[in-house]
């Protein structure tokens, strides 16, 4: 209980909630930041709160997915249905990333819609044999540019509420 307190009490409990929220896939940064400035930090450190926490994953995503997947296969058949779904996601959504390579993986990571980000952005990486150093620039400046359009959208979000409420 009291490190719940803490987590919502003070600056780095909320920079630390911020940035495990944004570790979360699908949530990702697109979720974070925007609870990070509800929460009450300011635009920035929520900003860096959201970028460090989506980052964190991706480079041992990129790295250990597959052989993940394969020992998940090899130890827990009942998950098979799951890796399936996650292989075929990558797959899907590589093509769209593999047209334009790095560029697209950028692209592909910084447009903030649901199937995008971080995550899905890593997996194909992953499944498009990808090397790590010329797939995590990529991936870093697209959440970068995530991070920016989000920052705008909650900017204008959070001041249209807070004028429609006054």
């Amino acid at each position: 209980m009291e490190f719940l307190a803490w987590l919502q009490t003070t600056d780095a409990g909320r920079f630390l909630f911020t940035m495990l929220v944004s570790m979360v896939p699908i949530v990702e940064l697109r979720g974070g930041l925007p609870i990070g400035v509800a929460l009450g930090l300011p635009y920035p450190v929520a900003f860096t709160a959201a970028v460090i926490g989506n980052l964190l994953p991706a480079p041992f995503i990129v790295v250990y997915i597959r052989r993940i997947f394969q020992w998940m296969r090899r130890h827990m058949s009942k998950l098979d249905g799951l890796v399936d779904s996650l292989e075929k996601k990558a797959h899907l959504k590589g093509q769209k990333v593999s047209k334009y390579k790095y560029l697209g993986l950028l692209l592909f990571v910084a447009i903030p819609l649901p199937g995008t980000g971080a995550w899905t952005g890593s997996l194909a990486a992953a499944f498009l044999d990808m090397p790590l150093r010329k797939a995590l620039p990529s991936i870093v400046l697209g959440v970068l540019l995530a991070g920016c359009i989000m920052l705008g959208l909650t900017a204008v979000g959070i001041n249209v509420f807070a004028t429609v409420t006054m």
